[in-house]
This record gives structure tokens, sequence and C-alpha cells, in this order.
């Protein structure tokens, strides 16, 4: 009697990290591009059909009738079918805290670029100029952060700058000590030296940081944004700025991507734009999700819950 094998239909990419570890029951099938996972998708039970393109991805999963799992890379989950993969039963694993570690270094990174006016040394060096003065005389020691958003990301950059002497307040739903809740933050923003954003793109957190929201922080206070560039509004954003009524921004997102040649932002002094490089700038990211996936085709084989599931209703 032969049994069915379960088909498991992903990027090629990522063949030569998973295929050696593949259980006998399943049946890969490797795409080299879109034409292929258009192809291949129908038959799909498990898909891995990460694509630069999330355009493409969702006809992917719109072709895919035999779905029963999707694995993506992608943490922000924004862009995807969600109501018609609830409609249908999917299981949907993401990549959450895949790059908490990069992402959470260049938080750190970027407030130190600020703290000390790194921007302008290195301006400096390429005009072959030796300063004599230090463009940038802040401290993170002795701070004060404000971290909205505490999942994987929030909670390294938490460590990340507890080391650092920062005093860091988290915002999320459970209370506790140095935690303020939902309803409580923006009582407080002008508390905060850094307020860094690390929330998930949803329709709750739309536009969280608005005109009302910059006015209320210190003249002196920096936003940074780790998360996407549709939680802040950035029209107010680019004002404030102008008049300097608040002290820089660290922009690793930015609404649209790619921003625009001849946007304000990329002239405003106290703006520093970082090309949403922040998940980019690593090497492991392939070998982390592979794990990932692997272990979570063990309990899938097990007929256990999946680990780094989507909550289909809230979008994250």
């Amino acid at each position: 009697m032969t049994t069915q094998k379960t088909i498991l239909v992903m990027n090629a990419l990522a063949a030569p990290a998973v295929q050696p570890h593949l259980p006998d029951w399943i049946e890969p099938r490797f795409f080299r591009h879109t034409a292929e996972l258009f192809e291949m998708a129908p038959e799909a039970e498990i898909g891995w059909f990460d694509l630069d393109d999330k355009t493409k991805m969702v006809e992917a999963i719109m072709r895919a009738e035999n779905l029963k799992w999707l694995s993506s890379i992608y943490a922000g989950v924004d862009g995807f079918p969600l109501d018609m993969m609830a409609e249908r039963g999917i299981v949907f694993t993401n990549g959450v805290g895949i790059n908490a570690i990069t992402i959470a270094e260049y938080v750190v990174m970027g407030m130190l670029n600020v703290a000390k006016g790194y921007r302008e040394v290195v301006r400096a060096q390429d005009r072959h100029e030796w300063l004599g003065d230090s463009p940038g005389k802040a401290e993170l020691a002795g701070s004060k952060a404000l971290v909205l958003g505490y999942g994987a990301i929030g909670q390294r950059v938490d460590r990340m700058l507890t080391a650092f002497d920062v005093e860091v307040t988290k915002v999320r739903r459970s209370p506790g000590e140095g935690t303020l809740l939902p309803d409580q933050w923006r009582a407080r923003l002008g508390e905060f030296d850094w307020v860094i954003l690390a929330v998930p793109a949803t329709a709750e957190t739309d536009g969280m940081i608005g005109a009302a929201e910059i006015a209320a922080m210190k003249p002196s206070a920096v936003l940074v944004n780790v998360a996407r560039g549709s939680v802040v509004d950035q029209d107010a954003l680019v004002m404030a700025l102008a008049d300097k009524r608040i002290g820089g921004a660290f922009l690793d997102v930015t609404t649209p991507e790619p921003l625009p040649a001849d946007h304000p932002l990329w002239t405003l002094p106290n703006a520093h734009v970082t090309m949403h490089l922040s998940g980019r700038a690593q090497s492991k990211m392939f070998q982390r999700s592979a794990a990932r996936f692997l272990d979570n085709l063990a309990r899938y084989g097990r007929g256990e819950p999946l680990a780094h599931q989507v909550n289909l209703a809230l979008g994250y």
C-alpha cells in the first residue's frame, strides 16, 4: 500500500538548508521563479511562497486551493489576504522575531549615531577635516526611552538599552514594573528622550503617532521607527522636524518605500533615513528561518500546534 506524501512547495533558494533534513513523508517541490510557483501552488499542502513581491505571493496563495499551512519569513503580515486565509482554515506562521537581533542593534546604532552626531563625523572624514570637538554630546546613560511594541524586537531593545543604563519604559497590555498600559503612554510622552516604535502594522497602530503625540514629546526627544511608515503621520513629523519642535527622527521605515528622491526627509538635518535596511543587516536570516521551518514541520507531522502562528483576526 502506497502512502500519499504531503506536497511542500518552497523557494529553491532555501532548498540547501532544508532539503537534507526533510522527513520521508514530504514531497518537496522547489520553484525558481514566479511562473513555477504559480504552476506548483495549486497542489501545495504546505507552502513557503516567499518572494520579494508580496502581490505575487498573494496571487500564489489564491491559487493554492489545497493549502493547509503557509510559512513565511516576513514578520509583517500587512498585504496578506488574512480574511481569505481564515475562511479557508489556513494556518499562517510568520517570521516574527527572526531578525529581532539585527533590528534591535539598528535601534541602538541609530540612538548612538544621533547622540554623538556621528553622521557629521563621517562627513568630516569625507572632507579630510579634523574636528576639534564632538558634534554630539548626549549620553545614552541616564536617558529615558519609551518602547511601543514589546514583541521580540521590543524585548531585545529593552535588554540592550538597559545595559547602556537607559531607563526603559515599555507599553504592553499586562501591567508590571516599568510598564505603561495602552491607555496610559500618551499622557506620559513628555517624559522621554527616545520614543521607539516596534509595533506591528495593524488598523489599531495606523497613524498612532500623529500631530498630537509629536506635540506632546519633549523638544529634545528623538523618534525611532523600526515598525512601519504607516504607524506615523509622516506629514506631521516632517513639519515638526522642519520647525525643530522635536530633536530628531531615526527612520528605518517611511511612506512610501522607496522614499521619493525629492522628499523633504532626505534633506532635513535632524532626520536620519536608513532605507528599511535594519532587517537586512545580517547574514543568518535563512539559517534561522530554515531551523524554524524544520521545527514547525516536525510539529506539523506530529499534529501539534505550530509555533509563531499569526492571529488572522488581529493581524499579528
